[in-house]
């Protein structure tokens, strides 16, 4: 109840002041296990991708986070859990397969820390440890803007276009071994890849060639009747 009372107010608050989009929604199943490997430039990129999504989401948080009382206990009745960065972690390793095993969706950040605006780090195995070990589909996400709006360091949010972009599922089969998962991860970020691009055209503004071809388009055409001139 509190996860779908927040996540309306985070969506109408993105609307308000990111004029918040999210792409490919259809991508992402409404029921059954699913992994969504995301980039990762802001503090903001859990919320953005869960406002986005079709369903509730779980996610992975540092530890740090949970050890103020206040702060942890909220979180948690958002479905976040808790991931010591430092090292291996094995029990949250574990608790991630059991999440994805009954049948929740869990959103984890393949690159394994926030990065800038505009540019992929190299994915690290963690991800494709858990696509290997669960046989999850695995939905790509790109987010773009984030980076702008709170940027690392940034104390304060800045008013900036958010885009959150969902991918058609990939599939992997069962394996295991360092070599394997890195491969996996390396074909996730691939797929991230191949979201920012088709972001980056979808914002390319049309350049001055292009508008002077719609222009003589339009001249060729001949004037539009009355009523439907703007």
């Amino acid at each position: 109840m509190l996860y779908q009372l927040l996540k309306a107010l985070i969506f109408a608050a993105l609307r308000l002041f990111f004029r918040f989009r999210a792409v490919g929604r259809e991508h992402v199943p409404r029921e059954g296990t699913v992994l969504l490997a995301s980039n990762h430039v802001s503090l903001l990129d859990p919320p953005v991708v869960g406002a986005g999504a079709p369903r509730p989401l779980h996610f992975m948080a540092k530890a740090e986070l949970f050890r103020t009382p206040l702060l942890g206990r909220l979180i948690r009745r958002l479905n976040a859990h808790p991931v010591e960065r430092d090292g291996a972690d094995a029990g949250a390793l574990r608790h991630a397969l059991l999440l994805l095993r009954e049948g929740h969706a869990l959103l984890v950040f393949p690159e394994g820390t926030r990065g800038t605006e505009g540019r992929l780090q190299p994915g690290r195995p963690g991800a494709g440890m858990l696509a290997a070990l669960s046989e999850a589909p695995v939905v790509p996400v790109y987010v773009q803007g984030t980076g702008y709006a709170l940027p690392r360091g940034a104390s304060r949010p800045r008013r900036a276009p958010i885009t959150v972009r969902y991918g058609p599922a990939l599939r992997f089969e069962r394996g295991r071994g360092k070599h394997r998962y890195q491969e996996i991860s390396d074909q996730i970020m691939a797929a991230i890849g191949r979201l920012k691009a088709e972001a980056e055209q979808a914002s390319r503004p049309i350049s001055a060639g292009s508008a002077a071809t719609q222009n003589a388009e339009r001249t060729a055409r001949g004037p539009l009747p009355v009523g439907q001139q703007h």
